[in-house]
């Protein structure tokens, strides 16, 4: 099974009117599962994210992000008393998802100062026991996770903690990215995430202007073709392949969704009617 969406749902004019107060129902009447990144801002209230299940059918799914303190881009300090009680509102707000089967995964995205250490390796194994058995899928941004010598024993974690590994397409600049790499670990599921290729804008994250250039990049039919290949590779090692398009910057991550589609020979149009 192979299921295509994007990163959030309003930032992609070609799929509705300039006019449309309804951009989420929009979204689904072309995509079948969407990833939440505004929770990586801010954990939503469990009322906000019911909304979102009562106003999508019944077969729509999501991928959520953790909150920016679960995943170390911020200190959890900052926002609550404990870091208990910011976990237990992360359950809560996804607590409608969840117990409506209508949530694929939680993407915990790492920063790039997210390192291979013994550290780290520890903060992975509590995640997974605060967790519980929810599917947790694991994006890392730090090279270090995939060199010669650790490539193994990180899939290898990854394996035994039954995370989802989240095999990414970025610019590859310096530490603070990591390489294509084409395994699973879970055979329920496997995660891709198709940021870009623009080097020169990956490298301005911190910059005011980084919405607008961090991922501005169209990928050719060339590069369409060559990720399809890779997802039916992924296939034949877990039941479901998702792919996520994280090319916002310029609007173009809804028409590349819709390239792979034809590339791989999908449609929802059938999962649409019934909605």
């Amino acid at each position: 099974m192979i299921t295509i969406g994007l990163t959030g749902w309003s930032d992609h004019d070609t799929l509705y009117s300039s006019t449309s107060k309804h951009k989420l129902e929009d979204y689904a009447g072309n995509f079948p599962m969407v990833e939440v990144d505004t929770s990586f801002y801010a954990i939503p209230s469990p009322l906000t994210t019911e909304k979102w299940v009562e106003r999508t059918p019944e077969e729509f799914t999501f991928v959520v992000k953790a909150f920016q303190a679960m995943t170390k881009h911020k200190e959890w300090q900052q926002y609550y008393d404990s870091e208990t009680e910011m976990y237990r509102r992360f359950m809560d707000a996804i607590a409608p998802m969840s117990e409506s089967g209508r949530l694929k995964a939680i993407l915990f995205q790492f920063p790039p100062y997210f390192g291979c250490t013994k550290e780290n390796v520890t903060y992975l194994r509590a995640i997974r026991e605060k967790m519980g058995d929810l599917p947790l899928a694991i994006e890392f941004r730090n090279k270090t996770w995939y060199t010669e010598s650790t490539t193994v024993k990180t899939l290898a974690l990854l394996k035994e903690l039954a995370f989802i590994h989240t095999v990414v397409d970025e610019p590859q600049v310096g530490n603070g990215s990591v390489p294509i790499v084409l395994k699973a670990t879970n055979e329920a599921m496997t995660l891709i995430r198709l940021h870009g290729r623009n080097s020169a804008g990956w490298m301005k994250a911190n910059s005011p202007e980084w919405r607008e250039v961090r991922t501005l990049y169209r990928y050719s039919e060339e590069e369409i073709n060559y990720w399809a290949e890779n997802i039916r590779y992924l296939q034949q090692q877990s039941k479901e392949v998702i792919v996520i398009f994280n090319n916002n910057s310029g609007g173009d991550a809804a028409d590349n969704a819709k390239q792979l589609q034809k590339a791989l020979d999908i449609s929802y149009e059938a999962w649409l009617r019934c909605k």
